[in-house]
C-alpha cells in the first residue's frame, strides 16, 4: 500500500527539481502532475500548452495530483515541509533534506514511473538499478495527455466551422484506454504483427534512412465481436499514443454536407495529433459507396479518403494508420493495395475460447469452474459474445441475491444466449409483426458489441 507521506513528498521534490532545472522539460513529469500544472498560455506558439515553472503546489493540486485526501496533514510532522496559510501551498523547506528522506523510501518502480525522480536518483550514492534514461523511455509524453489534445483541438479546429468533421471522430488519450494487451487472447498472426509494428515505430528513423517509408498501413479483417477495434485501442495504450478513431460510415453518410472536406480534415486531425493511431472502423463503406450509381459527392469523399490514405505516412507523419472491416468480400482491389498488411481475425476456435473465459474471469469466484468445458459449449461465439453470457451469469446470480457464479449458472446463461441469438433472425414485417425462422446452423451468429472481444 502507498505511504500517503512519500506520495506527497515526491510530488514537493518534483516540483522543486523541475522549477530549478531548465534542462527538465514537461515530458520528464509523470502524467498524473502535468495534468495538475497544464497551462495553455504559453510564449511558444507552436505549442498548445506546457508546464510552466515555477510550479507552485497547493493542497488542492497535492490532492488531485496523488489521491492524497488530506496532503498536509501526511506530511506536516516532517521537518522539511512548510505549508502557507493563506494560499494553501505546500512547500520544502530543506530540499536536500526532503530528498535523502524520500530516496530512502522508494523503489525502482517508483523511479520508472517519474523521469524528474529518477535523475535525482542518478545524482545520489543511492544504489538504484533504474536510471533517467529508462524512465524517459517508459514515462508518456504530453503529447499524448488528454490536456493536451483538447487543447491542440480547439487551437486548430474551429467549433462551428468543423462541427460536423469533429462529430466524425473520437479521440481518446492513452490514460481513457483500460483495455491493454495483456487483457486480449491473440493468434500468434496478430502478436506477430503486433511486434512487428512495435519495432516499425521505436525505428522509424531507421527505416526512413533506408528509404522504406511505405510501412504502418494494416487493415484488420474479421467478423465483429473478434477483437479488431479492441486490439488497435490496447496498442494506443501500450504505446502511449492518441487514438484516433472515425466509423467509415459515418463519413459517407448522405446527412453531412461538405463530405470530402470531413475526410480530409479527419487526417489532419492525426496529423496534428501525431504521434498517434488513426483507426478507420467499417472500411468496407468505401466498396459499398464505390459500386454505387448514386451520390456523386460521396464518391468523390471517398477517393479523397483512398488519397489520404496513400498520402499518410507512419516514417514521415508518424501516423500508424489501421483500418478494419467485417466484409473484406466487399473490398476491391483498390482498397486492398492501400495496405502492406492483412492481419486475420478469425472466430476464436475450442483454445482461444477456453483462454478467453480464464481471462475474463480472472477476479470472479466461480464454483467447480471449467473453462473448457464452457468452451466446448460454445462453438462458434466470439470474444464478445462470451464476455455477454458471463455478464448474464453474474447478473442472474445477483438476482438470486449470490455474489458467486457455479459453473451451472455459466452453462444456463449459454442457454439463454443461444436462444436470444436467435431472436437476431426474426424477420419483422410491417403491420404483422415478427416471424421467427428455423434455427441456423451457426451457433454463434456475427454480432457488433462494440469490440469488447477477446478480452477481459
Amino acid at each position: 500500500m502507498s505511504d500517503p507521506a512519500v506520495d506527497v513528498v515526491e510530488l514537493l521534490v518534483t516540483a522543486h527539481r523541475y522549477t530549478e532545472d531548465r534542462g527538465l522539460d514537461p515530458d520528464d513529469l509523470p502524467p498524473r502532475y502535468r495534468r495538475v500544472f497544464w497551462t495553455e498560455s504559453t510564449e511558444d506558439e507552436s505549442s498548445p500548452g506546457t508546464v510552466q515553472r515555477p510550479l507552485h503546489v497547493t493542497e488542492a493540486d497535492a490532492k488531485t495530483a496523488t489521491g492524497v485526501e488530506r496532503p498536509w496533514e501526511a506530511v506536516s510532522d516532517l521537518l522539511f515541509t512548510q505549508r502557507e496559510e493563506f494560499s494553501g501551498e505546500i512547500s520544502l523547506t530543506q530540499s536536500g533534506m526532503a530528498v535523502e528522506w524520500l530516496l530512502d523510501r522508494v523503489d525502482d518502480d517508483r523511479l520508472r514511473s517519474n523521469p524528474v525522480l529518477a535523475k535525482i536518483a542518478d545524482e545520489s550514492d543511492e544504489a538504484f538499478e533504474a536510471t533517467y534514461e529508462e524512465a524517459s523511455d517508459e514515462n508518456r509524453p504530453i503529447r499524448a495527455d488528454r490536456v493536451w489534445i483538447d487543447a491542440l483541438l480547439d487551437e486548430y479546429f474551429d467549433e462551428e466551422e468543423d462541427a460536423e468533421m469533429l462529430d466524425l471522430v473520437t479521440v481518446r488519450a492513452p490514460e481513457e484506454i483500460e483495455m491493454t494487451l495483456k487483457d486480449l487472447v491473440l493468434t500468434d498472426d496478430q502478436e506477430g504483427e503486433i511486434r512487428k509494428l512495435m519495432k516499425a515505430i521505436e525505428h522509424r528513423e531507421y527505416l526512413a534512412n533506408i528509404g522504406l517509408r511505405e510501412i504502418g498501413k494494416l487493415l484488420f479483417v474479421g467478423p465483429p465481436g473478434t477483437g479488431k477495434t479492441t486490439a488497435a485501442r490496447a496498442l494506443a495504450h501500450e504505446l502511449g499514443l492518441p487514438f484516433v478513431e472515425v466509423k467509415l460510415s459515418m463519413v459517407t453518410s448522405q446527412y453531412l454536407g461538405e463530405t470530402a472536406k470531413n475526410v480530409e480534415k479527419t487526417f489532419e486531425v492525426a496529423k496534428r495529433l501525431a504521434p498517434c493511431i488513426l483507426f478507420i472502423d467499417e472500411f468496407d463503406s468505401v466498396a459499398k459507396t464505390r459500386r454505387s450509381d448514386e451520390h456523386a459527392a460521396l464518391k468523390r469523399a471517398v477517393n479523397t479518403l483512398l488519397k489520404s490514405i496513400d498520402d499518410i505516412s507512419l516514417v514521415r507523419d508518424e501516423v500508424l494508420l489501421i483500418s478494419a472491416t467485417n466484409h473484406p468480400d466487399q473490398l476491391d482491389a483498390a482498397a486492398w493495395r492501400r495496405f502492406d498488411e492483412i492481419v486475420n481475425f478469425p472466430k476464436p476456435d475450442r483454445e482461444m475460447r477456453a483462454d478467453i473465459l480464464r481471462v475474463i474471469t480472472r477476479q470472479m469466484e466461480i464454483a467447480e469452474f471449467d473453462p473448457d468445458v464452457v468452451a466446448d459449449r460454445t462453438e462458434g461465439l466470439t470474444g464478445s459474445d462470451l464476455r455477454l453470457v458471463l455478464r448474464e451469469a453474474v447478473l442472474e446470480a445477483l438476482t438470486d441475491d449470490r455474489m458467486a457464479i457455479t459453473q451451472e449458472d455459466i452453462m444456463d446463461a449459454v442457454s439463454d444466449f443461444e436462444e436470444r441469438d436467435n431472436l437476431k433472425n426474426m424477420d419483422m414485417i410491417e403491420g404483422e409483426g415478427a416471424e421467427v425462422p428455423e434455427v441456423a446452423g451457426d451457433g454463434g451468429g456475427e454480432h457488433d458489441h462494440d469490440g469488447h472481444d477477446h478480452s477481459h
